[in-house]
């Protein structure tokens, strides 16, 4: 086990499985511009990092994410003052890119959610492959609640695909906050634990994930995400046929055939 303690975040490595901790408690883990740059760093270099199979996203303290850090004014300058930007369109752009980032990259994320998830924090929640929720969460899409569009951070393209367009309409529309129960009633979390519990619940999903071999962990939700807005069912069976034969060219799919048939755990290394 390895830890990485950045500014505003921590990263404890474990066996394949990156622990990604938002580190700023005292600011409810709100996003400030060197989150943004350490974040954007970080999901960046797991494009090609395959040792790290799995993330759990999670906060420090009682909060997942309160947002951007409205304390300071919204000021995005990271630890040096200078101001993060992106594609010509400033901080927004350069923070957006991390929800972009989030889903390029080949591994599963799984956020674990207590305290309050809003506005890019919700965002992060969203963003994510898997999500289990502490009983005290509550989620919302606060950016219409200060003036701004309720469309921001992948919000309006993540929220409709994952819990309809009724619902998101109405959580946007509003900025009403969204609690575990009815997060888990809609589908947009996988469970509801106490607050505590959360860390032992989500073992399983990694005990489960790390039994499958490595190339196809990643195929499968890179196959997720385009299946997701795929033209037709041709285009998402081109890109599952695509898939299944590079996997079938491996020695890990002989591993998995044979452990199979002689009913033990398969020994997996990634080629």
């Amino acid at each position: 086990m390895e830890t990485e303690t950045l500014e505003t975040i921590e990263i404890t490595h474990d066996g394949g499985v990156d622990w990604l901790t938002l580190n700023r408690p005292g600011s409810l883990n709100a996003i400030n511009g060197q989150m943004a740059t350490e974040l954007r760093d970080y999901f960046w270099r797991l494009q090609e990092e395959t040792s790290t199979r799995i993330v759990v996203l999670r906060g420090a303290g009682t909060s997942f994410c309160a947002g951007l850090d409205l304390r300071s004014g919204g000021n995005p300058a990271d630890s040096e003052g200078r101001e993060p930007r992106g594609r010509g369109f400033g901080f927004q752009a350069f923070l957006a890119d991390v929800y972009v980032l989030m889903r390029r990259c080949p591994q599963p994320i799984i956020s674990l959610v207590q305290g309050n998830a809003c506005g890019g924090g919700f965002a992060f929640v969203l963003a994510s492959d898997v999500r289990i929720a502490a009983d005290d969460a509550r989620m919302n899409a606060a950016f219409i609640k200060i003036g701004l569009s309720a469309c921001d951070m992948g919000t309006s393209y993540f929220l409709p695909r994952l819990v309809g367009t009724s619902l998101a309409s109405e959580l946007m529309l509003t900025g009403r906050f969204l609690h575990a129960d009815r997060a888990l009633a809609r589908g947009l979390v996988s469970e509801v634990v106490p607050v505590g519990e959360l860390e032992a619940a989500v073992r399983p999903y990694l005990d489960e994930m790390l039994a499958t071999t490595p190339q196809g962990l990643r195929l499968t939700k890179e196959g997720l995400n385009m299946a997701i807005d795929a033209q037709s069912l041709e285009a998402a069976m081109a890109i599952e046929n695509r898939n299944q034969l590079m996997c079938a060219a491996t020695r890990d799919f002989e591993e998995g055939m044979k452990a199979f048939f002689e009913k033990r755990p398969p020994v997996y290394q990634d080629r």
